[in-house]
């Protein structure tokens, strides 16, 4: 046999050993992967059935899902996590707030608060634990006077550090300076008894109901900026 005929036969073995196309088997993937697209379609675009709120002592639970724009509790495939924790953290009310997927259909939100600490008089606005104001006047102690910047930087994060019972006994707070402190404060309490304090030993009115008790609900003045004397208000 003749070299051209052996290419020839050479050729033809290659054509006959390609394999054929089964066009019936990518049909039937193509269609397989089609179903499985659009059941999983149907099941993200279902509405939301759980949502759970974590870290919240103040705000409602229905206040938070608000505010992320759940209230109608919308389609799995409409809203992102980290948009909603964006949304969340604009409100002066949350510090941060972490958003995740718990399910298919489930969402937990867990948040921070940033509570009102006091409302300036002397500016008009609400200030928060990190230091954000509002014009809006919330129930907050009134700080009643003008407080000079550094002092008033410290009163933050002084009463960031009061404890919660004590801090929603306090009414108003007065900046009252005297020769010997700068940093002094009046704290009118809802009680109706008044407690003096140095900015540099503010958290001592976390010991203000243990204090109190000794005095068998007696009205006065407790000094807590030098020391710990109670002088009971005649009448």
């Amino acid at each position: 046999m003749s070299k051209k005929k052996r290419k020839v036969t050479k050729k033809k073995n290659r054509r006959v050993n390609k394999r054929k196309i089964r066009y019936d088997r990518v049909a039937i993937c193509v269609l397989l992967f089609v179903l499985v697209g659009y059941l999983f379609y149907m099941i993200l675009n279902k509405p939301i059935s759980n949502i759970y709120v974590y870290g919240n002592e103040f705000l409602k639970d229905q206040y938070i899902i608000d505010e992320a724009g759940l209230r109608n509790y919308p389609s799995t495939l409409t809203f992102s996590t980290s948009k909603i924790a964006r949304t969340l953290e604009e409100d002066p009310f949350i510090k941060k707030a972490r958003v995740r997927r718990t399910s298919l259909r489930g969402i937990s939100i867990t948040i921070e608060e940033n509570k009102p600490l006091f409302y300036n008089q002397s500016e008009g606005e609400t200030v928060f634990a990190d230091g954000k104001t509002v014009k809006e006047k919330y129930n907050a102690p009134l700080l009643i006077n003008y407080t000079p910047n550094k002092v008033y930087k410290q009163l933050i994060e002084a009463l960031n550090e009061v404890e919660d019972d004590v801090f929603d006994r306090i009414s108003s707070i007065k900046y009252d300076p005297n020769d010997v402190d700068s940093g002094r404060f009046l704290v009118s309490m809802r009680d109706g008894n008044y407690v003096y304090l140095s900015i540099n030993k503010f958290t001592e009115i976390n010991n203000y109901i243990k204090i109190i008790r000794k005095f068998e609900n007696k009205k006065g003045i407790l000094y807590l900026d030098s020391g710990e004397y109670f002088k009971v208000m005649e009448g």
